[in-house]
């Protein structure tokens, strides 16, 4: 017997007939022996419905409140899967984030989760009753609902799996597992069968939307071993691991680009101590995080030209900040750019494989693509291109890195 938890989005519950076709799921996994608990997202298009209305009444609206209301979304959701589930000869109850209790910091909107006490939910699961739990969503200080931001129900089901000491996670989505890359892009594209937390972690940074930040680096601080799968086709899923599961080791596993991506180049910056700390501080001060960086320093020493990343939607607050710096600094131009995008390949094979980049820097070259910036780490390299060459990109190195389904 094993002890399961499954986590639905917001496809996933989008209508009473696919909560109906959990139900079925969640019982199949049940007469199979196994103990499961259920973790929901709201319904799909509910979390977005309900943002709005907080927005239409006061656009500088109360968190605190505000979490009373989009929370609403998994309440609904979890007592109609219970429903179902009784529906169909299961035994189950809902669960609230407060009820369970899953205890959250005060960070209202993107609350962390301090611990959850799975005590009573394991007394229930060893009666055969099922759990249906309300995802992105807890209890803070002094007792108020607390939301984890978006894609919180993926970190809900992975943290709630530690609590309980679950043998997996099971997240279920609209797709079928991770695939090398993104199948609408590259058709060879293959599903990996198993990833490991770092790759998969690095994927999800960089722009992979198969899996929440968060949750993956839940699911490895705590060694939680977690399936992506389908809603939609009893297929197998990828399996998400530690890195002693994975017999032979794949150089890179997966290509992936995040479009989200803005650049700034400032021209002719004074070359003295203090500028750096003068461009970046403000920008930290402001929140905006910066990503890639690049320095060219001019022959006769006395000028830079440096160039650096951030999320496209803090582009316009970066230019201000950074025009009202425009004294302190000296820089003779600025250049924004919107038109980019950061292609990256990720791997743990390449702690023990060399010329890694030099493969991707010459797949780029043959197609006549210019890299603008670089970063590495230790099982990833990224690049910033112009979003004109995003797919030819990604195909190009997916085939450069023997990706390719045959």
């Amino acid at each position: 017997m094993a002890r399961l938890v499954m986590k639905f989005g917001g496809t996933s519950v989008g209508s009473v007939d696919r909560m109906k076709n959990v139900a079925a799921k969640v019982k199949r996994e049940v007469e199979a022996g196994n103990q499961v608990a259920v973790v929901v997202s709201a319904m799909s298009g509910e979390t977005n419905r309900l943002v709005d209305l907080c927005k239409q009444v006061d656009p500088v609206h109360d968190q605190r409140e505000y979490d009373t209301v989009v929370a609403a979304g998994e309440q609904v959701t979890t007592g109609l899967v219970a429903m179902a589930l009784q529906s169909a000869g299961v035994k189950a109850r809902s669960w609230q984030g407060w009820q369970v209790p899953i205890r959250t910091n005060d960070m209202h909107g993107r609350a962390r989760i301090a611990e959850i006490d799975g005590a009573a939910m394991l007394r229930d699961m060893a009666a055969g009753v099922v759990p249906v739990v309300a995802g992105f969503q807890g209890v803070g200080p002094g007792d108020r609902i607390a939301t984890l931001g978006r894609g919180g129900s993926d970190t809900s089901a992975v943290a709630l799996a530690a609590a309980l000491q679950a043998d997996r996670c099971d997240i279920y989505t609209d797709v079928d597992g991770v695939y090398t890359a993104d199948p609408r892009i590259v058709k060879k594209a293959r599903k990996l069968d198993k990833i490991t937390y770092e790759e998969m972690l690095e994927l999800a940074s960089l722009g992979a939307k198969v899996l929440q930040t968060r949750s993956v680096e839940m699911a490895m601080n705590h060694r939680v071993r977690t399936q992506v799968l389908s809603s939609f086709a009893d297929v197998a899923g990828t399996l998400v691991v530690d890195e002693e599961e994975i017999v032979e080791k794949q150089i890179v596993s997966g290509v992936t680009y995040s479009a989200d991506e803005a650049k700034v180049t400032l021209i002719g910056v004074a070359d003295r101590p203090g500028i750096a700390a003068g461009i970046f501080g403000p920008l930290s001060d402001a929140g905006i995080n910066v990503d890639m960086i690049v320095q060219n320093i001019s022959e006769d020493g006395k000028k830079t030209d440096m160039t650096f990343t951030m999320g496209r939607s803090d582009l316009d607050r970066a230019v201000g900040i950074l025009e009202k710096q425009e004294k302190n600094l000296g820089w003779v131009k600025l250049v924004p750019d919107r038109n980019v995008v950061k292609v990256s390949v990720v791997g743990v094979g390449m702690r023990s494989h060399a010329g890694v980049a030099h493969i991707m820097f010459k797949a780029l070259a043959e197609k006549n693509i210019n890299i603008q910036a670089i970063t590495t780490s230790e099982i990833k390299v990224s690049v910033l291109i112009s979003a004109d060459y995003t797919e030819l990109a990604v195909r190009a190195l997916h085939t450069a890195f023997g990706l390719d389904a045959e």
